[in-house]
């Protein structure tokens, strides 16, 4: 069987849980007949490896429990029918032959397009199917626990079966990818593959090119965390994150040209270590020697590689960084690739582990989220209040997850110390704030390794 197929559940009407039943009647009601299939991607919180999934680098997630929902009926006209059990989200229908994705504003619908999109181009489908569509999602949005891709991936399979294509789930992960950054991101890979690949029981060790995952297995006396700061971040409705992927790419040219390297092919920081045989170690050495602490302007990158400002900003900027005057090249390479000795760390403790693995992991964590903070700049002061508190009340390490700048902490708190973690953390964070107090049930819980992306057919 073709392995998205490997994943595919058969449910008899009776044996549909309470959501699935509730998906269905809202479904009839609203289109007026039944789905004929269900697809669900789970969202993921990121353990260690923040920001480096984009320069090549190994990142360390798990799937979690909370995900997007989609009941779906194939239907003969060409037209994508988006409905959703939120309110607040309005309905969308759309052609299914040249889909356009609008930039400007990431709207909930523009996601699934993405994952529509990307498998129609893959396959060269020239008149899908169109589809009936109604979606129940459970991951906060904009909280950094991948709401946004876990809905691009759930489309991707979504258009899949309809269409009666098959894929693998690394081809389908890859595909899901490339496909979400038509609405703008320039995101690394993570999340689309953690949300297929996943499975219950284990984090993934996920690295790129080759796509590849490996199981790790977490330590069995601690619990991880995720707590909201309940500040929410759109990646694609602010700058902040493109800009750091630009600031990398800057760095992986200027380190290029420094070396000798052919920095015009060079896109990401991964590509010099590799091409220049060091370790990472090594590599910070480099940045050292190379980069300086203070932000570049726009010429002085242009004097260091020998261009002029319009080949900088037609050959290397995106067109939402081509504004930007100054970029922090140090600081965002040294974060990358201590982040990424991180990572191997993390899983190499995972495989040994020795007595005190929790507390090597709690400070890898806690390592992990100081250079977050400090070199990447990608935290708020919400989140830093929040990993003051996980800290205080027991956590044995704590750090913000996903892009930042806002949605959520995970914090690895002792197993025995779970259940005071929680109280107290819920009474420090989130009943001392009555905005807080409204979203306090679904924002602080602890979460363990979560099944990948499944579709549920009725027998």
């Amino acid at each position: 069987l073709p392995a998205f197929y490997a994943n595919t559940v058969l449910l008899n009407v009776s044996s549909l849980s309470f959501r699935l039943q509730k998906l269905k009647e809202m479904f009839i009601s609203k289109f007026g007949s039944a789905p004929k299939f269900y697809v669900r991607a789970p969202g993921r919180v990121n353990l260690i490896g923040e920001h480096i999934d984009y320069c090549g680098y190994a990142v360390l997630p798990m799937a979690i429990e909370q995900d997007i929902l989609i009941a779906v009926e194939p239907v003969k006209t060409q037209v994508v029918q988006l409905a959703n059990t939120n309110s607040l989200y309005l309905d969308f229908s759309t052609g299914v032959n040249n889909i356009q994705i609008d930039k400007t504003k990431p709207q909930w619908h523009n996601y699934f397009l993405c994952g529509l999109k990307g498998i129609q181009e893959h396959f060269g489908l020239n008149n899908p199917t169109g589809m009936n569509c109604l979606l129940d999602g459970t991951i906060p949005p904009s909280s950094g626990l991948s709401s946004s891709s876990a809905l691009v991936c759930c489309a991707g399979l979504v258009t899949l079966r309809a269409n009666g294509k098959t894929l693998s789930k690394v081809e389908l992960a890859e595909i899901c990818t490339k496909s979400e950054h038509y609405i703008g991101t320039e995101g690394g890979g993570m999340d689309q593959s953690i949300s297929f690949l996943a499975e219950e029981g284990t984090a993934k060790l996920i690295e790129f090119s080759p796509l590849r995952a490996t199981d790790v297995r977490l330590p069995s006396g601690a619990a991880f965390v995720i707590a909201n700061s309940c500040v929410e971040m759109n990646k694609a409705a602010t700058s902040h994150y493109n800009i750091r992927v630009m600031e990398c790419r800057l760095a992986t040219k200027l380190l290029s040209k420094s070396k000798g390297l052919d920095w015009k092919k060079m896109l990401r920081l991964h590509d010099v270590q590799t091409k220049l045989g060091v370790s990472l170690e090594e590599m910070l050495t480099i940045v050292e020697e190379v980069l300086h602490p203070e932000p570049y302007s726009t010429e002085e990158i242009c004097k260091c590689l020998g261009i002029s400002l319009e080949e900088l900003r037609s050959q290397i900027l995106t067109p939402n960084t081509q504004d930007v005057s100054t970029f922090k090249l140090y600081q965002r390479a040294k974060h990358v690739y201590s982040e990424a000795a991180r990572v191997l760390e993390f899983k190499k403790i995972c495989n040994e582990a020795p007595a005190n693995a929790i507390q090597l992991l709690g400070e890898l964590m806690n390592q992990s989220y100081i250079s977050c903070r400090e070199m990447y700049e990608c935290s708020c002061p919400e989140l830093d209040r929040l990993v003051d508190i996980c800290l205080q009340f027991g956590a044995i390490g704590s750090r913000l997850t996903g892009a930042g700048w806002g949605g959520c902490t995970v914090s690895m708190v002792p197993t025995d110390k779970l259940n005071t973690f929680l109280k107290n953390v819920k009474k420090a964070y989130y009943q001392s704030d009555v905005q807080r107090l409204v979203l306090e049930n679904n924002s602080l819980f602890a979460t363990k390794p979560g099944r990948g992306a499944l579709v549920f057919v009725e027998a």
